[in-house]
């Protein structure tokens, strides 16, 4: 019921703060700008490597779209994050402690949003992505994989960022935390799991394994959820102890 509540309160407050915004509608057409990017560059580039260097770039297009399965959640975690970031300067967050809603409905709404949002986009930029040999189980699967990194990311920053400024130069460092699953990518054997402290790790490899048939998919997905979850935890927790602006 407080979640219900909570989207009817805060639903289309939310709406019109990002379409009010300069930047956050950005957030939101993202996804499909990347997606139809992606579908027409990367063949097209593909193509001119491949008379340049005789290099085919096809085997390694589950590299890449991991990349956005990874970039996605990310992205709705941002969102989520300033719109945070904007309702702590505005004391919002202290007084709807005192409201019939109260902190934690609030909190399973504001945390249930990014990850509604991380699922969206996934299932709508993979396919549209046209490089995706895969099945409509399969690609839910992939979008939940990833969808806890983004109430991560909308924590990570409204604990770390004074305002939206900080805000969004911590967005474009934590692009760094992609670049180990990448290098996971090319790693044999058992020592790729050496990446596994990074969050973002375990949905790639979960991507990874799901194209390759790997039986041990399942496994590695609810690995990731476990790891995901605990960070997760452990943010919502320091979150209820930052003295509320």
């Amino acid at each position: 019921m407080k979640a219900i509540r909570a989207i009817r309160a805060l639903g289309p407050v939310d709406a019109r703060s990002i379409w009010r915004d300069e930047l956050l509608p950005w957030f939101v057409m993202i996804p499909l700008i990347m997606g139809v990017g992606v579908r027409y560059l990367i063949p097209y580039a593909a193509g001119l490597i491949r008379q340049a260097a005789d290099f085919d770039l096809a085997p390694y297009y589950p590299l890449l779209l991991s990349l956005l399965v990874m970039t996605m959640p990310l992205m709705a975690g941002t969102l989520i994050g300033f719109l945070l970031l904007d309702q702590r300067d505005d004391r919002t967050l202290m007084a709807l402690q005192v409201t019939p809603l109260g902190l934690d409905g609030y909190l399973v709404y504001r945390l249930a949003l990014p990850l509604a949002l991380s699922v969206l986009f996934t299932v709508v930029m993979i396919p549209l992505t046209g490089l995706a040999q895969i099945g409509s189980i399969e690609l839910i699967l992939v979008s939940l994989s990833a969808a806890p990194l983004a109430p991560i990311m909308s924590l990570f920053l409204v604990l770390f960022a004074e305002n939206k400024v900080q805000g969004f130069a911590l967005t474009k460092a934590t692009g760094v935390i992609m670049v180990p699953a990448v290098v996971a990518y090319f790693v044999p054997g058992i020592w790729q799991w050496a990446f596994g402290a990074i969050p973002t790790f375990w949905p790639a490899r979960f991507y990874w394994a799901m194209q390759d048939g790997d039986p041990s998919a399942v496994w590695i997905l609810l690995a990731g959820w476990a790891y995901q979850s605990a960070l997760l935890a452990f943010l919502l927790a320091r979150f209820r102890r930052m003295p509320q602006k």
